[in-house]
């Protein structure tokens, strides 16, 4: 099944601007780039024309003999059966992180052929710079991020009509009736199983069973794995695995903070940074930072030795660990531990999929009190708490409600839509409505 993707409507709206740069579409690999791009010329131009710089390693020769655009085009028709035709042909570059003249000739096409539309599609592209260490068109590209499938975008092709009744109470800002709210759930477990990577997501709305979900996930975890021998010291490809592998055991903790001991008995900082480093700058990861002070900018207030560590999809967090689908869908007792996990790394990735930038989590001095996270809201700081059920209890959102007292909380669990002065709590299935009920 082809999932109706968000972000083509942003890339409609790079097609008709007047002031059109190269577009770099960023994300983790297998999260859908090279689909999204090549759909969306096929949808809004005559001809695609595709340059794929990990397959076709000779396409570099042509970036290295000239930064003309005249003939740069002329040679690469050679590559294509398609007319580059301006405007009316889209040119995909491919993976084009694999080649530094492809990335520099991004600044000639925006300076001498501005008619000619042209996106890439990168994967590890801060990576790569840090490995070759060549220059980049600063200012001559527009860059888009791409993120695995997200909830509304899955339930938007699972289950259209349910989709629409949510648009619409969503819009209405009232709770939602029981029997909707049980069958968003049960989406919301299905999603947990099959996560938002484009092929296992794709796989479980085409009916293809568990076991092809499982076994696609399985595939993607080795995949990534055998990227980790990519553009970085041998000496830190061990390191690398040892964090990917340490990830589920972090955040199951009660403080989530990361813990480099817990990556392996012994460990210091200054010895694994190189390799978080690496799956932060991959997408595999997301790293968050504490911030003692809610206050603006929240980076200016972080303190960058005290962070946590996510996955950048759900399914791949139960898979890597090793937790069966059938735990996920019976909702017991063996899962009453990790679902907390499972539902601040879900939170997570919906508020980085809606455009949040960096964000944080608070803790008072001496971990006495703990917020999921904090984001920035126009002039304010918007506080998050996470709970993967119907109990709220805890202390923490009170000590900072009674401390700083924000204009407005978010709490996201297992009850249904409901304010309480300055707190309003949502459904955990509805995080990609949020920025719906807060802006109302």
């Amino acid at each position: 099944m082809n999932i109706q993707r968000d972000i083509f409507a942003r890339l409609l709206q790079w097609k008709e601007s007047p002031q059109r740069q190269p577009l770099i579409l960023q994300g983790a690999r297998q999260t859908g780039k090279s689909f999204a791009l090549t759909e969306f010329g096929r949808r809004h131009y005559d001809h695609v024309a595709v340059f794929n710089f990990d397959r076709q390693a000779e396409l570099a020769s042509v970036f290295d003999r000239t930064k003309d655009v005249g003939r740069l085009l002329h040679d690469l028709s050679f590559y294509t059966g398609v007319p580059l035709i301006p405007g009316k042909t889209l040119l995909v570059f491919d993976e084009i992180q694999e080649c530094q003249d492809a990335l520099g000739s991004l600044k000639y096409f925006c300076e001498d052929a501005p008619e000619h539309h042209v996106v890439c599609a990168c994967s590890l592209l801060g990576v790569a710079l840090h490995r070759n260490g060549g220059g980049f068109p600063v200012g001559k590209v527009h860059f888009e991020r791409l993120y695995p499938v997200t909830f509304k975008e899955f339930l938007r092709a699972a289950a259209p009509v349910l989709y629409e009744q949510t648009e619409v109470l969503v819009a209405s800002g009232d709770a939602l009736p029981e029997v909707l709210f049980n069958q968003l759930l049960q989406y919301y477990h299905a999603y947990q199983v099959c996560g938002g990577l484009p092929h296992a997501a794709s796989a479980y709305l085409d009916g293809e069973g568990s076991d092809a979900v499982e076994s696609i996930l399985a595939d993607t975890l080795e995949a990534y794995a055998a990227d980790f021998s990519k553009y970085i010291d041998n000496k830190d490809v061990p390191r690398i695995h040892d964090i990917w592998r340490s990830i589920p055991s972090q955040l199951s903790r009660k403080n989530k903070k990361f813990i480099f001991r817990i990556v392996r008995s012994g460990a210091r900082a200054r010895e694994y940074e190189a390799a978080l480093d690496w799956l932060r700058l991959s997408g595999m990861v997301h790293k968050i930072h504490v911030c003692e002070k809610p206050a603006m900018p929240l980076t200016f207030y972080e303190d960058t030795t005290a962070f946590k560590v996510y996955l950048l999809d759900i399914a791949l967090l139960r898979r890597l660990a090793g937790l069966p689908r059938e735990v996920i869908m019976a909702q017991g007792e063996l899962f009453k531990e990790f679902k907390g996990a499972m539902a601040e790394n879900f939170v997570l990735c919906s508020l980085l999929a809606q455009g949040v930038e960096q964000p944080h989590y608070w803790t008072l001095q001496g971990n006495k009190a703990e917020v999921d996270f904090l984001i920035p809201n126009g002039l304010e700081i918007l506080p998050i708490e996470v709970k993967s059920d119907e109990r709220i209890s805890g202390k923490s959102f009170a000590v900072y409600d009674s401390k700083y007292a924000p204009r407005q909380r978010v709490r996201f669990s297992l009850r249904n839509v409901r304010r309480d002065g300055n707190l309003l709590n949502l459904p955990v299935f509805l995080a990609d409505w949020m920025k719906d009920y807060i802006n109302k």
